[in-house]
């Protein structure tokens, strides 16, 4: 668009007639996303995206990604390290730009389109007469199912150049094979472990070479997480202020007027008997479907929360879970106990200290405490 915009070749304007007969079913819609993204430098966002619910991708379209337990386990091992120190990395446009080998199709309405890009590109000249414009899409978007692991499998060609490397065992997790220097991938989000600062200015400058990179050398954010760390005492706090505020908000839940200490009913043994039996099904009412999307809700937001910080909710989101699909008020109840008992407690914060990474596991079941429980 003039001087003012550089084009990248994503995507070419086409008449209808020269999309591929065996392709046709397979075009797909565009959407316009407009976000907030305080935590990025970038604030105000507005994207086209595709609909890839309507793409038929032939290839496999998963992609490797570090998970919970090996991000707090790389966590452990900076705090147990000597010299050892970490810092965040985040690629801007990842998964943009990334040359594709089959080309996707997308249709557009021609008014949502400004009139200087139908001016420039004579969109009216190719429009249908219903008014809608075809898009050819080469390079990576967002909302194409196959934009991540073409991002990736580019992305590990480029460092394997220089001797860093996905293992074979854990997923997400990267090494280099000389250099004291690791880190876990989450889509474009890095959170680097390092022994020497040189090592990781090493990784940035390989990066900068095809990536626009955003540097945190205080490691404090990573994944929706706060990182504090204590090099002196070897200690490593990890939190995520103001979520269950935010989330009470949402979900227009005061605190409780006298504080609740348990997540969920526990289940009353019968002392003296010689068999226990687990609890009587569940014969309340059922909940209307907007009440149940609420239940989905809460317990979609907890998971995450619990998994990372405050392990003490697990348990009560897995009998909820269990009886989401078919809610009663009787999950309806327990939804509220275990919103009140969230609210009654203060931000969790987990602390790692160092450790030689000897790993001891303590397992402790429940008996007959959910419906329908057999041996």
């Amino acid at each position: 668009m003039g001087n003012r915009i550089e084009g990248s070749d994503t995507i070419r304007f086409i008449p209808l007639s020269k999309i591929p007969y065996d392709r046709l079913k397979n075009v797909t819609y565009g959407k316009f996303v407009c976000e907030l993204k305080p935590n990025k430098k970038e604030i105000n966002r507005t994207r086209l995206t595709v609909g890839g619910d309507r793409i038929n991708y032939p290839g496999d379209c998963s992609t490797p990604t570090a998970d919970l337990v090996l991000i707090k386990t790389h966590l452990n091992s900076v705090i147990s390290t000597k010299g050892a120190r970490y810092m965040t990395l985040d690629i801007k446009n990842f998964y943009l730009n990334t040359p594709m080998t089959r080309p996707e199709y997308v249709c557009l309405k021609l008014s949502d389109i400004p009139d200087e890009i139908i001016h420039i590109y004579k969109l009216h000249n190719i429009a249908t007469p219903e008014g809608y414009v075809y898009i050819e899409v080469n390079k990576g978007m967002y909302g194409l199912p196959q934009a991540g692991i073409l991002a990736q499998e580019l992305f590990e060609k480029r460092l394997n150049q220089h001797g860093y490397f996905q293992s074979n065992i854990v997923p997400g997790l990267w090494k280099h094979v000389d250099r004291p220097i690791s880190f876990t991938l989450v889509v474009d989000d890095f959170g680097i472990k390092y022994v020497g600062k040189q090592h990781a200015q090493h990784l940035i400058s390989i990066l900068k070479e095809h990536y626009e990179i955003e540097e945190d050398w205080s490691g404090s954010k990573y994944i929706g997480l706060t990182i504090d760390w204590d090099y002196v005492r070897h200690q490593v706090h990890i939190s995520m202020p103001k979520y269950v505020s935010k989330a009470m908000k949402r979900f227009n839940h005061s605190p409780p007027p006298k504080a609740q200490s348990s997540p969920y009913p526990h289940t009353h043994p019968n002392y003296g008997a010689k068999v226990q039996y687990s609890p009587d099904a569940d014969t309340s009412p059922p909940i209307d479907k907007q009440d149940a999307k609420f239940i989905q809700a809460v317990t979609g937001t907890f998971l995450y929360y619990a998994r990372a910080v405050d392990p003490t909710l697990l348990t009560s989101l897995s009998a909820i879970a269990a009886t989401q699909s078919k809610p009663t008020e009787n999950t309806m109840k327990n939804v509220r106990q275990f919103l009140d008992y969230v609210a009654s407690q203060e931000d969790a914060v987990i602390t790692y200290r160092a450790s030689d990474m000897i790993l001891s596991i303590h397992s402790d079941a429940g008996y007959c405490n959910e419906p329908n429980s057999r041996s």
